[in-house]
């Protein structure tokens, strides 16, 4: 493998198994209501920069001492029929991304940042269920012939082409 390769992947693992972990919280959220508390302001600045530092192990904290506020914001769409539990390991992903992109310099609290990088991450997952399912495979039944068997669309096509 080469360096940049490496190098994404192990940024594509280290996401993976924050999500893991994340759902580890979630569960234990779900039989206990308990998350880690928040960082208090201090600790978050010192984390933050760490973070732009190159530190995993801040990025890995911020993470965790965020997933209340995952929590919290998926909360919102608890009636779209999803289950919560996917709906807070997407959350994670937006949360990782959020933390990831987040600039202190611009005058924005982290968890006002993030917040909003949750909400988009669920709302794009949505948006893209509600695209799969107006989708219509060619080969999916369409109705029945005669004699009972199934008819694709793909068969009313190909009837069309001879």
């Amino acid at each position: 493998m080469t360096g940049g390769v490496l190098v994404s992947f192990l940024g594509w693992f280290l996401a993976v198994a924050a999500v893991v972990k994340g759902s580890l919280f979630l569960f234990a959220y779900l039989n206990n209501q308990v998350f880690p508390q928040p960082l208090s302001e201090a600790e978050e600045k010192r984390y933050l920069k760490e973070l732009r530092e190159g530190s995993e192990e801040a990025r890995n904290i911020l993470v965790e001492r965020n997933l209340r506020l995952v929590a919290h914001v998926v909360r919102k769409y608890e009636s779209t029929g999803e289950d919560m539990e996917d709906l807070i390991s997407i959350g994670t992903i937006g949360l990782i991304k959020g933390i990831k992109t987040f600039d202190n310099e611009k005058g924005v609290k982290l968890a006002t940042y993030v917040a909003r990088c949750v909400e988009n991450e669920v709302l794009m997952h949505l948006r893209n269920l509600k695209k799969k399912k107006t989708e219509v495979s060619i080969y999916d039944p369409i109705g029945y012939d005669k004699e009972g068997n199934e008819i694709a669309l793909i068969d009313i096509l190909a009837e069309d082409n001879e």
